[in-house]
């Protein structure tokens, strides 16, 4: 088994369990130096996708994820949904037990763009549901969205 960090929608045990029942959360912690952002507004059905960045000109920037024990096939079936729009990154994530290395998905795209309010609840949401404190949580609230249009 490999450590899978979980920062997006991913943060929900309840979406993990459905994408991969053979993987087990592990706990959470914190990739410090990299910071949340949003890209490939093109490529998302309801404006910018989330990612991560290093974040090198502010070490104290950190984002929330969750950890997994992903089993072979789970990988297998997670690439399905993201390779494309996404590639693997090895990342250390602090957790309480220490630096911990992992993988993640980032997207490969450029920065920009804005999210749906839509999709900010959903990660707000997966975020609270994974144990995020409540300055995080609310920050992916506050972060600025797209307009709707009629």
């Amino acid at each position: 088994m490999v450590l899978y960090a979980a920062y997006g929608s991913n943060l929900a045990a309840a979406r993990m369990v459905s994408r991969c029942p053979h993987s087990p959360a592990r706990g959470t912690g914190w990739l410090v130096g990299w910071r949340l952002t949003f890209a490939g507004e093109d490529h998302g059905w309801d404006g910018a996708l989330a990612t991560l960045v290093e974040s090198p000109d502010d070490p104290t920037s950190a984002v929330f994820v969750a950890l997994y024990d992903l089993a072979k096939e789970d990988e297998t079936s997670l690439d399905e949904w993201e390779i494309g729009l996404y590639r693997k990154a090895r990342v250390r994530v602090q957790t309480l037990e220490g630096e911990q290395p992992a993988w993640l998905y980032v997207l490969d795209a450029h920065e920009g763009g804005l999210p749906s309010a839509s999709y900010l609840g959903i990660l707000s949401e997966a975020a609270m549901a994974a144990g995020a404190p409540s300055d995080y949580v609310a920050d992916l609230r506050a972060r600025p969205c797209r307009s709707v249009s009629s």
